[in-house]
């Protein structure tokens, strides 16, 4: 075997190895309490599939989880970085779900449907950040998140610009209590596809016409959407949702850029959703 072959399988097997373990099986940590338990929430971060500055999953899930167990050390803490739950008895006896993940056809619900409806039937809350909003429009994936948080990003219907949201007044709910007006730039995606009851709007700003300079497309733009944008409608961001048979559901479409988890406001935000 030449000395140049040699290289190229060697470097082949560096590169196979270092995808095994970036595409390997998804990684649990456990957090336990420090005195009587009460909740237990079960965190499944996705693989980060941005640059180094978005989508950062699991660096975001860890930023979320510290902050949670110093305000709320009874809560109980399951975290799952890589996918969904390989072994079904880890989703059993939680309080909560907390998703932030990619979505569309690779959300990691998808293949665990009957899993997710589930635990939907205990009454178990589910908060989805950012893209993991997104599910397959109209199927039982859309059902499943319509029912779980009372909305989700529908394609051909709902849009993720990029745009600053100025969030001058806040309605009173126990999510936003603490929480000061602010403004951010984020990938807040809007226009979602909402129950017709049940869906409390959180965070809510009049787009600017500059979110819809790209053309019409599955997440760039649609009919509907631009005339709500003329009129300067408000769009909302995040939401909260009482479910007609039990159980709680919040989304929130910010969270792509890692940054935006330094911002107190946006952060604690979602902390008030997942306690």
């Amino acid at each position: 075997m030449s000395q140049c072959v040699k290289q190229f399988c060697l470097g082949l097997v560096v590169l196979l190895g270092a995808s095994g373990c970036l595409y390997g099986k998804p990684t649990v940590e456990h957090h336990a309490t420090s005195g009587a338990p009460g909740a237990h929430v079960l965190f499944m971060a996705g693989r980060d599939s941005h640059g180094p500055g978005a989508h950062e999953h699991e660096d975001g899930t860890r930023r979320l989880i510290a902050d949670l167990r110093a305000r709320r050390p009874d809560i109980e803490v399951t975290a799952v970085y890589g996918g969904w739950p390989e072994e079904g008895a880890m989703l059993e006896g939680i309080d909560a779900l907390v998703m932030y993940c990619d979505g569309g056809k690779r959300h990691p619900v998808n293949p665990h449907i009957a899993q997710f409806e589930r635990l939907l039937d205990r009454g178990v809350g589910v908060v989805a950040l950012h893209y993991c909003v997104e599910v397959p429009p109209k199927g039982v994936e859309a059902a499943a998140m319509l029912r779980a948080i009372g909305g989700y990003f529908e394609t051909h219907w709902s849009v993720n610009p990029h745009w600053e949201a100025d969030f001058s007044a806040l309605p009173e709910h126990p999510v936003t209590a603490g929480i000061e007006p602010f403004q951010m730039l984020d990938e807040w995606y809007f226009n979602m596809r909402f129950q017709p009851g049940g869906v409390s709007p959180l965070l809510s700003a009049v787009a600017p016409a500059h979110t819809m300079e790209r053309g019409n497309g599955p997440h760039s733009g649609n009919d509907a959407v631009r005339e709500l944008v003329a009129r300067g409608v408000p769009q909302v961001v995040a939401w909260a949702y009482e479910r007609p048979g039990g159980g709680r559901g919040f989304g929130y479409t910010g969270g792509h850029f890692h940054h935006n988890w330094d911002d107190d406001n946006a952060r604690n935000l979602v902390l008030n959703a997942i306690e």
